[in-house]
């Protein structure tokens, strides 16, 4: 039996040579579909470890705090959120003292309603990521350590010293081709000493990689710009508590803000988990979606398929025939145009994974995106080619064993 499917199958690879246009035309509809299916497993995979990585620059063990619900949102925010009052660098100090569960804590502000500009002789930089931070934001934060220099310390925060730390990428255009280390910068017409130069977070890529911080002390930012209010702030559990850790401040929190018993929270506390399950939740949307596209692709190719494969029978009645007078069965010739149409099918899917390979590395030297096509997907896009021609071979298939030999021997 073994031998008899590989001379089938030879056969088939033999029709397939012989018509290279019309296969390749054929299973046009397969090759996109099983595409779609491979390219975004990639994609999704890819950006999945993205999102990983960019976690972990956060800290596994921290949570965000801000007076405004995180996530993705559409438009303006609600009224209820743009009415609720600031968080305050004293929420941040009792939640440190009040939560056994918390390690460390950092308080930061920015002032967003304004767009600030650093600049030298040399450049400028504009829309900057600009907050007044205090000593510990990099230990906290988890993803601001110091690629040169050195970082804000107490006594800059203490003196309200006009410091400042640079992004990596902002660092360059302002001062090019020398250490920006001691030099000076103006920011909003306020002249500051670079002390250090922050190192980009690994989990950045695409067209919106730039590292556009620019990290002044806290006590600095609040002298400069008395009327900013807009403070965040990002907490650091001990190991494995903190889910304890947001529980605790959440009450804390409730209690200073007067939240009744049953109110909603008039402020948001992300971890990294939930920030990964929102992540994964909109991926399973688009993947959904994209898949049922990919269906249909593949039902229009399966389509197709049926209809060569029926031609191929006209075409071959004769050589049925033939066969069918020599002793071959009914089976024998089923299994003849099944394998025909699944190696039909089968090399479209490999014609997909080679071209989806080759989106993928174009894609990742490119954008410098760790992507890949997973086996797993690799697999399933070959697998699900060839049950393509399995199901839509059958028709064609059983006609052709059922033809009767002397008819099919007069067909001309």
């Amino acid at each position: 039996m073994a031998q008899q499917h590989g001379e089938n199958l030879r056969q088939a690879m033999d029709t397939l040579r012989a018509h290279k246009l019309r296969s390749f035309l054929t299973v046009f509809g397969v090759v996109l579909g099983v595409s779609v299916i491979m390219l975004v497993a990639a994609l999704i995979t890819g950006f999945d470890q993205q999102v990983q990585e960019s976690i972990k620059q956060y800290g596994a063990d921290t949570a965000f705090i801000s007076r405004f619900d995180q996530g993705p949102h559409g438009g303006r925010r609600p009224k209820e959120e743009r009415e609720r009052k600031p968080l305050t660098l004293e929420d941040g100090q009792a939640i440190k003292e009040l939560c056994p569960a918390v390690k460390d804590l950092t308080v930061f502000i920015n002032w967003w309603e304004q767009q600030h500009t650093v600049r030298t002789k040399y450049g400028e930089v504009s829309s900057i990521d600009y907050r007044g931070v205090q000593p510990n934001f990099g230990q906290v934060y988890a993803n601001a350590a110091t690629l040169a220099g050195r970082f804000i310390s107490e006594g800059d925060d203490l003196h309200r010293e006009k410091v400042v730390m640079l992004g990596e990428n902002a660092a360059p255009v302002l001062f090019p081709n020398v250490s920006p280390i001691g030099k000076d910068v103006m920011i909003d017409g306020s002249a500051f000493r670079v002390i250090g130069v922050v190192e980009k977070p690994k989990g950045m890529f695409g067209q919106d990689d730039e590292d556009r911080r620019v990290l002044i002390p806290y006590n600095t930012f609040r002298k400069i710009y008395p009327g900013a209010y807009e403070h965040s702030i990002r907490m650091q559990a001990y190991p494995n508590m903190l889910d304890q850790a947001v529980d605790q401040a959440t009450e804390v929190l409730r209690r200073r803000r007067n939240v009744p018993y049953d109110g909603k929270n008039s402020f948001s506390i992300q971890t990294s988990q939930q920030i990964v399950d929102q992540f994964h939740s909109i991926l399973g949307m688009v993947a959904l979606a994209t898949f049922v596209l990919s269906g249909i692709g593949l039902l229009i190719g399966g389509v197709g398929v049926m209809n060569i494969m029926l031609v191929s029978v006209t075409e071959r009645t004769r050589e049925i025939g033939i066969r069918k007078a020599i002793g071959a069965k009914s089976g024998d010739i089923t299994w003849q145009f099944l394998l025909e149409a699944m190696a039909l099918t089968g090399v479209g899917g490999v014609l997909a994974l080679v071209l989806v390979n080759g989106l993928v590395l174009l894609v990742r030297v490119s954008l410098k995106w760790p992507g890949s096509v997973p086996v797993w997907a690799a697999a399933t896009g070959i697998v699900v080619s060839v049950c393509v021609g399995l199901v839509f071979g059958v028709w064609p298939a059983m006609k052709a064993a059922k033809l009767d030999p002397v008819e099919a021997l007069r067909y001309e």
